[in-house]
């Protein structure tokens, strides 16, 4: 019989126990919220796929019908990976291994039926959370994954403790977290930093990023300018320079093949332009990610960031493409003289155009024949722009084979790439070496924390012609167009009714008001969190007393602050035991003493409904749990609390202990 009981025993003690209702509620809750951001990212007939498997599950749930069957949840398993594999023609790399871990969390919600089912998908959970930083790291995600992280520990807690009301779970959870965040802090400031992430970045890691590229063609930039997102932002030392002086200089075309512009690959390195003049500008600028190798600059550049080359196009490049975030400082001049040495083998270079759009040709070389000077030539044609009818818009109309003369003789209707292609085609037909140069123009001040925005919706194109003894000089057609365009930005300049991105318009000051304070805080967030980089991270640590600090030594302060933390925890929790009610302290011994005996209390139970069952269960323990029960009730809801009743009490517990071995 004893054998029998042990064995009994020793098989529920390892046996999983089954789910209960509001245990699969928490982890309905955790999954759901841990492939919500997925959403965005992943295949649409994946999301669909995953969004069926959930409300299949809700609805075994509901209804309390049986799982599906072993050989359909092998079949939807083969099929979800074959559906990936096609999807992205592998397994391995961010987006197919993100899209298996979903798939895979899904499929478990439909065969769980234990706790060890429900710590499987808990892990898949934490797992899935740490994904949601692969494609975007911003403030706003960092938010609802702390979020999410509370409920996957709730659910985690509720694993252990199922009767418990879901306050206690969510109460466990934040308390879990709230001890763990002191180490997070002091791990994160002192773990020593390496520059680029731990670990190799699969190959399409870099897919999704979005910018100007190193080639431009009609309708390229106009769809660029419909984004809202931010593409880099500017602190200035001092004042601002005027709006129309903000050209933010990138990438620069000179290849034409009669429809698409395209930089030249043939670069050396260059010095600024020896001859600069007017004030000064120094500023920083957070560059958001774009797998390109180009920095942006106010032009013309005068002192340039570490590591940085200046091509001999006088464009800015990093010697690595840009895949995360990075911060550079840089001094500009407004006036300047570049390229006035110019070659002759360069400017043969920027006279070369393809055999098409004859009319505009003739009409550059009537332009030719009647006028003397280089600068006449530019003069009339930024006069054509302003007197024909010519419109500035962000839905021009498609153009064919000979794409420059059918918008300057036939549709007249075009954005800052159209003006300043056919701008460029012009002067080299007219025998004047020009070239376009790509960037942003404008920025908008965010009154909150001083910083320009500039975002994808001021992307620019303007011209640069080659003229004697002034060397390069800009020349922007879309201002003879649409002026307002320069002086106060996209929103003003387009007709009423054109698509703009939401977050640039100007006609609703609360918008502007609320996204000022969220951009702010999102700065914030990436010059302090995200930016911490090893500079930033010796910058902190020499502020705080660690002069030169090295891994060695950083290594020592987070040990030593670790084991501090630690004990002071250890402390913490001695002394919340220590100011423990002596009546529940006597009562939990009580509960610890019948647990070894088989007769575990359960979360949900009353001291009357416990002792029915101990007395049920071992008779022999009915008389003297009747006096413990009934003096833990008196002292514990009635009037008696003075200690001698507690001192009796714990005799009691105590006597129990001999009586129960009897």
């Amino acid at each position: 019989m004893a054998t029998s009981a042990r064995t009994g025993i020793h098989g529920a003690k390892h046996a999983s126990p089954a789910l209960g209702r509001m245990q699969e509620l928490w982890l309905f809750a955790s999954a759901g919220m841990s492939l919500l951001p997925h959403v965005e990212h992943a295949p649409i007939w994946l999301t669909i796929a995953v969004g069926a498997a959930l409300a299949w599950r809700m609805a075994i749930w509901w209804r309390r019908t049986a799982l599906p069957s072993r050989w359909l949840l092998n079949f939807l398993v083969a099929a979800g990976s074959a559906g990936i594999f096609l999807t992205f023609n592998q397994f391995f790399g961010k987006d197919p291994g993100i899209a298996l871990l979903i798939c895979f969390l899904a499929l478990k919600l439909l065969e769980m039926r234990r706790v060890r089912d429900g710590l499987a998908i808990i892990f898949l959970c934490y797992f899935l959370l740490l994904t949601h930083f692969l494609n975007e790291q911003g403030i706003g995600v960092a938010g609802f994954t702390l979020a999410t992280l509370v409920v996957v520990t709730a659910a985690l807690a509720s694993l252990g403790h199922g009767g418990r009301p879901a306050a206690d779970h969510l109460r466990q959870s934040v308390l879990m977290l709230a001890q763990a965040a002191p180490f997070m802090l002091v791990l994160f400031l002192l773990f020593p930093r390496v520059q680029g992430p731990l670990w190799g970045m699969p190959a399409d890691a870099y897919s999704a990023m979005s910018g100007l590229s190193d080639s431009m063609s009609p309708g390229s930039i106009s769809n660029l300018s419909l984004s809202g997102e931010i593409a880099f932002r500017v602190k200035f030392e001092g004042d601002l320079p005027p709006r129309p002086a903000l050209y933010w200089r990138g990438p620069v075309l000179s290849l034409y093949d009669g429809r698409t512009w395209r930089a030249d690959a043939r670069q050396r390195k260059v010095s600024p332009p020896d001859t600069a003049a007017g004030p000064t500008y120094r500023y920083s600028v957070t560059l958001e990610p774009h797998n390109k190798h180009w920095l942006f600059v106010l032009e013309m550049p005068w002192k340039l960031p570490p590591d940085a080359i200046l091509a001999r196009d006088y464009q800015l490049l990093s010697k690595t493409p840009v895949r995360s975030r990075i911060r550079y400082e840089a001094q500009s001049h407004l006036e300047f003289v570049p390229g006035a040495d110019e070659s002759e083998v360069s400017l043969r270079r920027h006279l070369a155009l393809p055999a098409n759009n004859p009319r505009t040709r003739a009409l550059a070389e009537k332009w030719r024949q009647e006028l003397a000077t280089d600068e006449g030539i530019v003069r009339r044609m930024l006069d054509h722009f302003r007197q024909e009818k010519f419109f500035y818009t962000l839905t021009p109309p498609l153009l064919g084979e000979n794409s420059i003369d059918q918008f300057l003789f036939e549709t007249r209707r075009g954005f800052c790439e159209h003006y300043a292609s056919a701008f460029v085609f012009a002067m080299r037909a007219a025998g004047v070496p020009a070239r376009v140069v790509t960037g942003y123009q404008g920025g908008e001040e965010n009154p909150v924390d001083g910083y320009m925005i500039v975002r994808q919706s001021d992307a620019h194109a303007w011209a640069e012609v080659w003229l004697k003894d002034k060397g390069w000089v800009r020349v922007d057609p879309t201002a003879a167009i649409a002026p307002n365009r320069i002086e106060a930005g996209l929103a003003s300049a387009v007709p009423a009714g054109e698509p703009l991105p939401f977050l640039v318009r100007t006609d609703l000051s609360w918008l502007r008001g609320i996204r000022f304070r969220w951009e702010a805080l999102s700065n914030s967030w990436n010059q302090w969190v995200l930016g911490y980089n090893p500079q930033r991270q010796r910058e902190v640590l020499s502020r705080l007393g660690m002069r030169e600090p090295d891994w060695k030594t950083m290594t020592a302060a987070m040990a030593v602050l670790c084991g501090l933390l630690l004990l002071g925890l250890v402390f913490w929790t001695l002394h919340k035991r220590i100011r423990i009610d002596p009546t529940v302290r006597a009562w939990n011994l009580l509960s610890r003493k019948l647990a070894h005996l088989g007769l575990a209390r359960r979360d949900w139970e009353g001291p009357m409904d416990f002792f029915n069952r101990v007395a049920l269960s071992r008779p022999e323990l009915a008389h003297p749990m009747q006096a413990i029960v009934a003096l833990y009730i008196d002292l514990r809801y009635g009037k008696q609390n003075d200690q001698s009743a507690q001192q009796r009490l714990r005799k009691l517990v105590s006597n129990l202990e001999i009586v129960a071995k009897r």
